[in-house]
Parts: structure tokens; sequence; C-alpha cells
């Protein structure tokens, strides 16, 4: 095929080519591949830049280019470059979603869910980066919609919304669990009413004065986390010097409203909320742990030793 007058038949071509003569045929016959020539039967002959040409089909079309695309490409409309370009781009995205369901797959298996719960997983997992912010937009709004935006705190709202802009290119199975549990949460209407709870209650707070027992969340979850661990019950003799440690200066009178002011703003639900929205955005886990049961464990022991 190097004597540049020999001229091959389709026959010839997919015998050096590995191409079916079918395949051939139909390129020739949609115009990717006319005939140098014909021979005397009426055979459609090639010359050796038509097997160039077949050979830049074959490659564009293995690239997933159509056959519009390819043509255009022969006729010099459109340059290799930007066709490569476009497709590397449509690529990643197919890339992208192929490796978002492998891993909704992956976490289906290893939580053994239902068909639906996979079908669920997998819409949920599959949505686009605006209709993601759009759910959780859509529950913070409401659940803060009328208070005051010049409240310590408000800024809670947009910190509520933060998702990253896109799932991870090959999102990890906890990834997935997150998202799905997270759409599920905001979906929860008594979740919703508990939020809305919450951001009333810190708009109100922010205009009133209230004391300042010295009750932090470093001291709740040093000494509360301490009297868990140790087994010490709220109600226990024992848990009054745990209780000490954490509220040194609260009178006895003041610790049952001190405790209602702390169960309105202590959830289990908030606090996983929070940990899903890290685990979407890469933020560091909180190396004590989730705070919620230490603080539900000063609430109970308030409100048995008033």
């Amino acid at each position: 095929m190097n004597d540049e007058d020999e001229l091959f038949t389709i026959g010839q071509l997919s015998r050096s080519t590995g191409l079916s003569t079918r395949t051939i045929r139909f390129w020739s016959d949609s115009g990717l591949l006319p005939p140098t020539a014909r021979s005397y039967g009426g055979y459609r002959l090639y010359d050796a830049a038509a097997v160039g040409r077949l050979e830049l089909v074959r490659t564009l079309r293995e690239l997933g280019m159509d056959l519009d695309t390819v043509a255009k490409v022969l006729a010099e409309q459109v340059t290799v470059t930007d066709v490569a370009r476009t497709h590397v781009t449509a690529l990643d995205a197919e890339i992208r979603t192929l490796r978002v369901r492998r891993a909704v797959l992956r976490a289906v298996v290893r939580r053994g869910g239902t068909t639906e719960e996979m079908k669920l997983m997998h819409e949920l997992a599959r949505l686009s980066a605006g209709e993601r912010q759009r759910i959780l937009d859509e529950f913070v709004e409401r659940a803060f919609d009328g208070t005051d935006p010049a409240a310590p705190g408000a800024g809670l709202a947009d910190s509520m919304r933060q998702l990253p802009a896109e799932l991870p290119d090959d999102p990890t199975d906890e990834q997935v669990n997150a998202w799905v549990e997270l759409a599920e949460l905001v979906r929860d209407e008594d979740f919703q009413r508990r939020v809305r709870e919450m951001a009333v209650a810190g708009s109100e707070q922010a205009h009133q004065q209230s004391p300042d027992f010295g009750i932090s969340a470093e001291l709740v979850i040093e000494h509360a986390g301490a009297a868990l661990a140790a087994g010490v019950a709220p109600d226990a003799p024992e848990a009054g010097a745990y209780l000490d440690r954490i509220a040194p200066t609260l009178p006895v009178s003041e610790r049952a409203g001190v405790a209602e002011q702390l169960a309105t703003f202590t959830d289990g639900r908030v606090e996983r909320y929070w940990h899903l929205l890290g685990v979407l955005n890469g933020w560091p886990p909180r190396p004590a742990g989730p705070a919620v049961p230490a603080f539900e464990w000063v609430i109970a022991a308030l409100r048995a030793s008033h």
C-alpha cells in the first residue's frame, strides 16, 4: 500500500484495516470516503490518500463523534482540536455521572437497600448543583422567614446553605449517603418546625438582656462528657459535682429556666445537619465528637437539681 498509484477495493481495505466491508461501504455511501475511481466492473476503488482518510474517520468515530461532525472535520469546517475539546467536556460530564452512579450502587450494597431506596438515592445524588442548592435554600428560607436579619446569629441562615458546587468527581459512599440523608432531613416537616423554633427563639432572645451564667460549650463537653463516660445519671447525687464545674455561678432558682433555654437550642438532628454539611464540604470533623449528648445530660441535670 505504499505505492501511491495503487488502488484498493473495499475488500482490500477491510483486510488491511480490520474494518468490516459493511462499515467501509456505509461510510463511503455517507460521503465520508468517496471512491477515487471505479473498476470496469463498477467496483469502488480507493487510493493511498483515501486510506489515510479512512483511518481518520475510524479514529473520529471511536472518539464518539457523530457522522455529521466527522463530515465537518473532513471538510475543514471545524478543527479536530475544537471537536476534541467539546468531546472532552462531554466525556468529563459522563465520567462524573458514572462515578456518582457507581458510588450510589456501592452505598446501596453496603446498606442492603431496597429497589425503592436505590431509586431515591440515585435520583437525589444525580441532581444538578443548582437543584441541590434550591432544596437547601427553600428549607432555610422557611426556617428563617420573618426573623430579624440583624440579630446575632442571623448569619446562621447563610451557613446552613453551604453546599459544594459539585459532588466530587469520585464521591465516596459517605458523601453520597450524606447528600441523600441531608435531602431527606430538610424535607422532614418535624425537622423544619424544630429549626424554625430555634430561629425564632434566637431572634427574640437577641433583644433581651439575659444574665451570663458562665455555661460554655467547652465546659459542657468537658465535664458533662466526663459524667457520661463515667456513667453518672443526671439525677444521681454525684451529678451535682459535675454540674457545679459547668455552671458554678448559676443559682438553683434559675436552673429550670436555663435548662429550657438550652433545650430550645439542643437537637441531635440539627447537629446531624451540620455533620452532613461537613462531610459534603470536606470540613474537619469535631475532635470531641457529637456535643448534643453532653448538652442533653446538662439539661436533665439542671431540671433534676432545681
